[in-house]
């Protein structure tokens, strides 16, 4: 009989703050990643210091500011008033401290919590702080939020503001990597919000005249707009859209006090509402909510007393309430659209002429697929319930959901062998499987009827749930997982194709992946090194010593469930699918899958040709 285990004093205990953070990061920057998705935390860290920079130059101090990304070092530079001297240490390292407490310094403010920079301090290897304030300066310096070194103030002649340098730790974000689109992303977000503003990132300066038309305008090709972006504002709102001539879903970027609120909130909820609501009455007209909707493209930004949003990382607004002397945010953004749109649609008769087609047009197309998606619906739901498609993850059920929402991830592959592997290997609980049979159909030119008459796009799309918005989107990394020759290219590709042709927001937003799995497995009897790249095979090479075993993988279907679990786990290596700015999606969708089969074919040679090289070595 096992002895009791003891609960005595001894077994409670208190976490520092530092302790806490480095415990349960999670908890502070969402899910923590190796710079692969957008939303890692190592973006995060940037976020939560950058913020704060924002909030000097909201409170009209400092136009510029200055971001340096150079391998895994970070350094920040605002021009703000700087942080009192005495404080410097205090407010990067003692939890609940900070100056927006004040509402009278920081009415609007991103951050509320005192939270976001003691979280970048406790999870880098070294973090320096240094205010200049008064014509002194003082700094200190962190190594996994412990004080290293602390200086007294003295005379400096640099302008004022506030210097932050910092590293992630590795210990946390292993084998990390920062990607410049994502940091570029995020900074063009802050200057469409803050006209004014000038962010200079590794010496390229980003500014924004326009605010939230800018951000559309970067958004969507001219030519593929209905009508000329309609741009509204006021003191607390700003507000810009179209109608798309070619997109299927809705799409919108929505932000509350400069924070991008990825996943929407209460003001999103009500941007939408409104739009439908005005539209209606302007031309008096009962239009079914999702004709209204379908093919826009728009951006809300509003400004909310001390708002409550549903996670640390301010992906969600929470908040019904403006704050102040304000009606509620639904109230508040209903009236604004209310007035301002209906003012515009009167004065501009040729944009209200095309929002009306569109949403006839979205009506005609409704009312044609509405037996097939009936048919399409009980289709899905049959196959959900057989499980013939879908292997789904148990984040969507229980008390799992909210928690690990951005872990989800959602593979899609071809054949049972690989599509076995995977599910096998999987962490059921953020992992799910999705299985091809065969090659999927080439989408390309196609109608959106095709999304339902086809069972394997049908299944997809419901799977995802991305049939109206992307609002309900079920998994936050979607990662297309086949097998590394000409056929998996070109799966690859009409998957994509997929993607571009019928929601393309998916790629725009940063949700779909391709899965890099290991070329060759070197191993002695000590020791086994997975290969991705010649490169990688021949450092394997040199590393084992004697005669180690080479093996060649050829398919996934090759790889072991017992091995798979190391390329699908902590290590896993994903390549995101971008968008080339410089292309209108329509183009990309001609070379990719046009009438152009020898161009396309020397592209799919080119980008393995690589690989091709490998086997003739072998």
């Amino acid at each position: 009989m096992t002895e009791e285990t003891k609960y005595t004093e001894d077994n409670i205990r208190s976490l520092d703050w530092k302790e806490h953070i480095r415990m349960r990061p999670g908890m502070y920057i969402g899910k923590l990643g190796d710079g692969t998705s957008q939303d890692d935390g190592i973006y995060i860290l940037i976020k939560e210091v950058l913020d704060n920079s924002i909030d000097e130059f909201v409170m009209n101090a400092g136009k510029t500011i200055e971001i340096s990304v150079r391998n895994t070092s970070v350094i920040i530079r605002d021009y703000g008033r700087g942080i009192p001297l005495g404080k410097v240490v205090d407010v990067v390292s003692k939890m609940n401290t900070g100056g927006k407490y004040d509402s009278k310094a920081f009415k609007k403010s991103v951050g509320l919590n005192g939270v976001g920079t003691k979280a970048v301090n406790a999870l880098s290897s070294s973090f320096r702080v240094q205010s200049f304030r008064d014509g002194k300066t003082v700094y200190a310096e962190f190594e996994q939020g412990n004080l290293i070194e602390k200086s007294d103030a003295e005379a400096t002649s640099q302008r004022r503001g506030t210097r932050v340098n910092f590293t992630p730790d590795p210990s946390i974000f292993s084998n990390y990597k920062f990607r410049n689109e994502y940091v570029v992303k995020m900074i063009k977000n802050y200057v469409y919000l803050n006209t004014g503003l000038t962010i200079v990132f590794n010496g390229e300066k980003y500014f924004s005249e326009n605010g939230l038309r800018d951000l559309l305008d970067e958004n969507i090709n001219e030519d593929d707009k209905a009508y000329p972006i309609v741009h509204l504002k006021d003191e607390d709102i700003e507000l810009a859209l179209t109608h798309s001539k070619t997109q299927y879903t809705e799409e919108y970027h929505s932000f509350v006090n400069g924070q991008h609120t990825t996943q929407g909130g209460t003001h999103l909820v009500a941007f939408r509402e409104a739009i439908v609501k005005t539209v209606r009455e302007f031309f008096g007209k009962t239009f079914e909510a999702s004709d209204v909707r379908k093919s826009i493209v728009g951006a809300i930004s509003i400004k909310v007393m001390e708002p409550v949003f549903e996670s640390q990382t301010k992906t969600k607004l929470g908040s019904t309430e403006m704050g102040g002397n304000l009606p509620t945010v639904r109230t508040f953004i209903n009236d604004f659209i209310k007035t301002k749109l209906d003012n515009y649609l009167h004065k501009n008769p040729d944009a209200a002429e095309q929002i009306q087609r569109k949403i006839l047009q979205a009506e005609r197309e409704r009312k044609e697929l509405s037996g097939v998606r009936k048919l399409a619906r009980d289709r899905a739901k049959k196959a959900n319930l057989h499980n013939k498609k879908l292997r789904d993850c148990r984040v969507h059920f229980g008390d799992l959901k909210k928690e690990n929402r951005l872990d989800t991830t959602l593979f899609i592959t071809e054949g049972d062998s690989a599509s076995g592997s995977i599910t096998k290997s999987r962490n059921v609980n953020t992992q799910a499987v999705f299985s091809l049979k065969g090659k999927p159909l080439n989408s390309y030119g196609m109608s959106k009827k095709v999304v339902y008459e086809n069972e394997e796009f049908n299944l997809l799309q419901a799977a995802l749930n991305i049939e109206e918005s992307l609002e309900d989107l079920r998994y936050n990394n979607i990662v297309i997982a086949t097998d590394a020759d000409v056929d998996g290219m070109h799966i690859r590709l009409l998957l994509i194709t997929f993607f571009l042709q019928f929601f393309p927001e998916v790629i725009k937003e940063g949700h779909l992946f391709i899965l890099e799995t290991p070329l060759f497995r070197v191993r002695n009897k000590k020791e086994t090194i997975y290969c991705y790249s010649e490169e990688e095979r021949k450092d394997a090479l040199e590393k084992l010593s004697g005669k180690p075993e080479i093996t060649r993988f050829k398919g996934l279907g090759e790889i072991s469930p017992n091995e798979f679990v190391h390329f699908i786990g902590d290590n896993i290596r994903l390549d995101p699918v971008m968008l080339d700015k410089e292309m209108p999606i329509e183009k990309m969708l001609e070379f990719y899958m046009g009438k152009n089969t020898p161009d396309r074919q020397k592209f799919i040679i080119e980008n393995l040709k690589f690989e091709l090289d490998v086997v003739e070595d072998l």
